[in-house]
């Protein structure tokens, strides 16, 4: 599957080299024409040495032609601000593009169909991300490559300055949105509203320290759907000892990836609740068949781990 190499990437990292390795390697293969690097800074005297070797991975290993931007902090911000200002920096140079976090490890079918799914949907206004990851299980939903999503998964994704530029990183219209009951108009929500409800509003009182919560509650909002790939292509590899909270069980972590020859665009235009409902089953509460009652608060705990990853 042919990539364009004129859809720019952007790349976040922070401070695990080994990790940027390992993302920069497989950016350096489809060899993209612009690369824009952002980089938060160190909390400590003791990080600065692994943010600057981390920065380094990439900056001196550019060996091809290619315009390079850069942001790196001298002070660090934390994942809620120096997550949300990069990719903002991103759209505000770029109407579109493809992201990248320094342990989201594509594979090389990943960059291609990105940058067809962009083109494909860049003015339709239904559409508000493209995701590079599968969590079905090997379960194909219905007859195309890619199917669509009332989620919205970031590791590895692309999007488009005109949904981004409605991103609200305080979530301003949350308490508006829960008193009007909005999550109950979406039938993959439903059986988790109270999880979504709570993350939500620990997001908006600032108490999660995170930008993804506030993208996917754009998305919502909005009434827009994500483009899934039916096969997965993205392995998330921080999930390891030298994280802040170890989560070595996560069920998505280090996900084998499959390459995509070609792309076969479905034939109907509509959420696949049934898809949404199973990766929410297994990743919000460890099995297929676990009642959401019986483990109220594991999503918000569990996500509250996997932030802390980052800082």
């Amino acid at each position: 599957m042919t990539y364009d190499r004129n859809t720019p990437i952007l790349l976040i990292v922070f401070n695990r080299p080994d990790l940027t390795a390992l993302v920069f390697e497989s950016i350096k293969k489809v060899k993209p024409r612009k690369l824009y690097i952002a980089a938060d800074g160190p909390r400590n005297e003791n990080e600065s040495q692994l943010c600057q070797e981390t920065r380094n991975i990439v900056i001196e290993h550019i060996d091809w032609d290619c315009e390079i931007k850069t942001l790196f902090r001298e002070q660090n911000l934390g994942c809620k601000d120096a997550v949300s200002q990069a990719i903002t920096w991103f759209f505000e140079n770029e109407e579109e593009g493809i992201v990248l976090e320094d342990d989201c490890v594509p594979c090389e079918s990943f960059f291609g169909f990105c940058s067809q799914m962009l083109q494909k949907y860049r003015d339709d206004e239904r559409v508000g991300h493209i995701a590079g990851s599968n969590f079905q299980q090997g379960n194909i939903r219905g007859n195309g490559s890619y199917y669509f999503s009332n989620l919205t998964h970031v590791w590895g994704w692309a999007g488009w300055r005109r949904v981004w530029k409605d991103y609200d990183v305080n979530m301003q219209q949350f308490p508006l949105i829960k008193e009007a009951g909005y999550i109950d108009q979406c039938k993959s929500h439903v059986p988790y509203k109270e999880h979504w409800l709570h993350c939500f509003e620990e997001t908006y009182m600032g108490r999660i320290n995170t930008w993804d919560y506030q993208y996917a509650f754009l998305n919502l909002i909005k009434g827009r759907v994500s483009v899934m790939p039916n096969v997965n292509l993205i392995s998330n590899v921080g999930f390891r000892s030298d994280a802040t909270h170890t989560i070595t069980d996560h069920p998505f972590s280090e996900l084998k990836t499959y390459e995509m020859d070609t792309i076969v665009h479905p034939a109907n235009f509509i959420a696949d609740v049934e898809a949404d409902l199973f990766t929410q089953r297994i990743e919000y509460l460890g099995h297929q068949n676990t009642d959401p009652v019986r483990k109220k608060g594991l999503l918000s705990r569990t996500w509250k781990k996997i932030k802390s990853l980052w800082r």
